[in-house]
This record gives structure tokens, C-alpha cells and sequence, in this order.
């Protein structure tokens, strides 16, 4: 749980250092004036006019005279007009902040809203935003442990099914193979036919024990691990590419098992709803750090809403802090990027 740690630790830095600003836009002499002295400053000074003219040579006959209501009436719209204004601008943060509520993402992090407008609204601007910091932190640390409970159990089961499941019908193939020995000409088709069942049974456990437990990702590294993945998913129609050049730097276990299986889950995504025939992996330095694509010449998203697999590879892409995209590819069909910043 180092990972959730770190990111609340860089969290709570962002913060301090955004109240350090708000603390030092103030002592600056850029104060904000409250709403309520801003309405009770301009209804003041309407009140004040109003019984200086009333103490004044102003007079007011009866019955009004035109002039007279054409001075009241100005005077009045004059005020209502200040009153509307004062209100405008001092409620404008309240609606952007009420935008900025209805559009925030836990899984977009780093959307903040401005903290501006009179001190009551920047005050609860600044809390909405200490509060959006710590439930990004929250949330990234509870999906760690889930994503590091469910990487326990995949390799629990992987290893359930190869161990038990894959010996099992292992011996199951050796029986049948003596079987097939000893069976008279007539039932040796069918034998044959239980062993080829069986074959394609033990081949398919092997299988979802692969995609479970990427071993060769343990053994060979992500490299290796790519190129392995990108050769399973080059078949039914597609055909799958990779540019997984060597000398790239360095990076954390964690790192190398969230780009894994982004790269496993976009590939999966372009085989099941994509309509692609051909994708493309590839993993090249950017920077200090890596960026991961995934490219499908398929469908593309469209409009349609973000399925359970794009979010969990924007869950995975949380919990080393980096940052995932999924948009149209050039040319149709869609683009998967991850990019990684080198490890602190």
C-alpha cells in the first residue's frame, strides 16, 4: 500500500501549497470583500442618498409631479441595477463551482475549481476543493488494496488451475492415451476424439492461467510480456503488431504490472467489441518516462459511455499516477495511451 501512501502524500502537498497561495493572495492586499458587506455597503449607501434628499431641498409634492417620479423612478432603477450587479458578480464562483461539482471525475484527478468572488464563496470554493483532494486520495488508496487483493487471488487461481486443474487432465490425457493402446479398431475414434477434447480442454486452462498470471512478465520482463501478449491475441481476424524496443528506462514493479495489463485490457477490448482486424502495441520512451498505445483500426468509442474495462484501466493508471487516455485513432478505429513517469 506504498503506492496509496505516496499519492496522499503528494495530495496533501498540493493542498498546502494551494492554501500557502490563497494565504499569500490575501496578506498581498488582494482581499476579498464578503458578499454581505457588499449588499449591505450599496443598500447603505441607497438609504443615505435617500434621507439626504429627504432632509435636503428636495421636495416631493402631492400630487408627484412628472418631474419628480422621473427622479424617483431613475433613482430607483439605479439601485436596482447596482443590487443586480453586486449579485452577479458575487454569486458568478457559486455557479462556476456548481459546474465544476457537476463535471468532476475521481478517476480524471487534478480538475480544480478557481478559487475566486467574495471570501464566503472562496472559503467554500477552497473546502471543495480540500475535499476533492482527499477523496481522490481515498479512492486511489482503497483501489490499490482492491487491484493488490484482486492480483492475490488471480494468482491464487492461475496457479489452482495449473497445479490441480492442468495435472489433472493431464493424467486424464496419459490414461486415455493408453486407453486408445489397448481399445479395439472400433472404439479407437471415439478415444481419439475424448483425447482431442481433453487436449483442447488442458490448452484453454493453460490459457486462462496465462492471462491470470502473466509469468512471463514475473520471469522475462515487460518486454518479453508484450510481445507475448500482442502473439496471443494474433488470431480469429486479427492481426496484432508490436514496437517494443529494448534500452528503455527503468521502471517499478508496479509500473510494469499496471502497463501489462492496460495493454491486455485494450487488446482485449479491440477482439471483443472493436469489429478491428488489425491493432497495434507499441512502448516508447517519452521523456524520463514511458508511454504505452494501444491502436485498433476498428469502430472506434464514439459517443457510448465508458464500460467496467476503461474504467479499470483508469483505476490502474491511478495508482501510479499516470495518465491514461482513450480517444479516436487517426483514421478510425481508437487510440489507448498510457504514459509513465520515471519512479521516484
Amino acid at each position: 500500500m506504498g503506492v496509496g501512501t505516496d499519492i496522499r502524500d503528494r495530495r496533501r502537498a498540493a493542498r498546502l501549497s494551494g492554501d500557502r497561495r490563497y494565504e499569500k493572495g490575501e496578506e498581498g492586499g488582494n482581499r476579498h470583500v464578503s458578499l454581505f458587506w457588499r449588499i449591505f455597503s450599496l443598500n447603505a449607501a441607497g438609504l443615505v442618498v435617500a434621507a439626504a434628499l429627504l432632509i435636503g431641498p428636495v421636495t416631493v409634492s402631492t400630487p408627484i409631479r412628472r418631474a419628480e417620479a422621473l427622479v424617483v423612478l431613475v433613482g430607483l432603477a439605479l439601485l436596482l441595477l447596482a443590487n443586480a450587479a453586486v449579485l452577479r458578480i458575487g454569486l458568478a464562483p457559486l455557479k462556476r463551482l456548481g459546474r465544476a461539482m457537476a463535471t468532476a471525475d475521481l478517476l480524471r484527478p487534478g480538475a480544480r475549481a478557481d478559487v475566486a468572488g467574495p471570501a464566503e464563496a472562496a472559503e467554500l470554493i477552497t473546502t471543495y476543493n480540500t475535499m476533492l483532494d482527499r477523496l481522490e486520495a481515498e479512492r486511489a488508496a482503497g483501489a490499490a488494496r482492491a487491484l493488490s487483493a484482486q492480483e492475490r487471488e488471480r494468482h491464487r487461481i492461475a496457479r489452482e488451475l495449473h497445479d490441480e486443474v492442468g495435472q489433472t487432465l493431464t493424467a486424464v490425457l496419459l490414461q486415455l492415451k493408453r486407453v486408445a493402446d489397448r481399445a479395439p479398431d472400433g472404439l479407437r475414434e471415439e478415444v481419439a476424439q475424448a483425447q482431442e477434447a481433453t487436449r483442447a480442454g488442458l490448452d484453454e486452462i493453460r490459457f486462462i492461467a496465462r492471462r491470470l498470471r502473466p509469468g512471463v512478465l514475473e520471469e522475462l520482463g515487460l518486454s518479453s510480456a508484450l510481445r507475448s501478449l500482442a502473439g496471443e491475441f494474433s488470431a480469429h481476424g486479427l492481426t496484432v503488431r508490436h514496437h517494443v524496443p529494448g534500452g528503455l528506462p527503468p521502471l517499478t514493479e508496479e509500473s510494469e504490472l499496471v502497463l501489462y495489463r492496460v495493454a491486455q485490457e485494450g487488446l482485449t477490448n479491440t477482439a471483443r467489441h472493436a469489429a478491428a482486424d488489425h491493432a497495434e502495441v507499441r512502448l516508447e520512451q517519452v521523456g524520463d518516462g514511458v508511454e504505452l498505445l494501444v491502436r485498433d483500426n476498428g469502430k472506434g468509442v464514439g459517443g457510448a459511455p465508458e464500460g467496467a474495462g476503461i474504467r479499470g484501466m483508469r483505476e490502474r493508471a491511478l495508482l501510479i499516477g499516470a495518465r491514461l487516455t482513450v480517444v479516436g485513432a487517426p483514421g478510425g478505429g481508437t487510440d489507448v495511451r498510457l504514459r509513465v513517469g520515471a519512479p521516484r
